[in-house]
């Protein structure tokens, strides 16, 4: 039987990385978790104590809090997936608006915040057998992973993507408005000082603009089992 290894899935945000770590996870068996969750709670947890708005960025202040955030991911077994807790609140639902999208990526620049989460995301993974997605997982939460994928795609591609998803729960959203969002963090992801994202030197770039979601599993699919028969 091949041994259990590490994935780590970096990428562009609306590349569809948790879709993809959620099914190799459940056909692997492995752990899955969607550091971009994390990020997204701690956003939530700003948006909702004033730290962070439209016109204001209070950073000292959320520092100051980062000891009172608990965060958990609850398995769901009526939806077949783990859900984010802060401080025992289910805020799946609350996580994945466009509002919280558009102040992710500042909560990210953060070196406390980034800290904090990093060192909860090497915990949950010091035993192998788990797939991590996020920014900086290969570079940063886990060097030493066996295998390293990074996932992009054009911004309209993903844009697009994005749109058709949050449409459904936002009647008020444009394409345009989702667009302007993808390009920002785009921007701000690749030139923070903290852990901007870049390609790891021994990461596998997958650009799956014209790819389903089936056939990018099985490329994915295919070079962890090259890999974990090296193991």
């Amino acid at each position: 039987m091949n041994k259990k290894i590490t994935i780590a899935i970096d990428g562009f945000s609306s590349t569809g990385k948790s879709t993809l770590a959620k099914q190799l996870a459940n056909h692997l068996g492995y752990v899955f978790v969607d550091t971009g969750a994390m990020y997204r709670a701690i956003t939530l947890f700003a948006m909702q104590n004033g730290y962070i708005g439209a016109e204001n960025f209070d950073k000292e202040s959320l520092i100051k809090s980062l000891p009172a955030i608990r965060l958990q991911f609850r398995y769901s077994p009526e939806l077949g997936l783990a859900e984010m807790y802060i401080n025992d609140v289910n805020v799946e639902n609350e996580i994945r608006t466009i509002e919280v999208s558009s102040f992710v990526s500042k909560i990210a620049t953060i070196a406390e915040v980034r800290a904090k989460l990093v060192e909860q995301q090497q915990e949950m993974g010091k035993d192998k057998g788990i797939v991590m997605d996020g920014r900086d997982i290969g570079t940063v939460v886990f060097p030493d992973a066996e295998l390293k994928i990074f996932m992009t795609a054009s911004a309209t591609t993903r844009a697009q993507r994005r749109y058709d998803e949050l449409k459904q729960k936002e009647d008020a959203i444009t394409y345009e408005e989702v667009l302007k969002n993808v390009e920002e963090r785009d921007y701000i992801d690749t030139h923070r000082d903290n852990s901007p994202l870049v390609i790891a030197e021994d990461a596998i770039e997958i650009d799956n603009s014209h790819l389903t979601r089936e056939e990018q599993f099985e490329i994915v699919l295919g070079l962890i089992n090259e890999v974990a028969k090296t193991e």
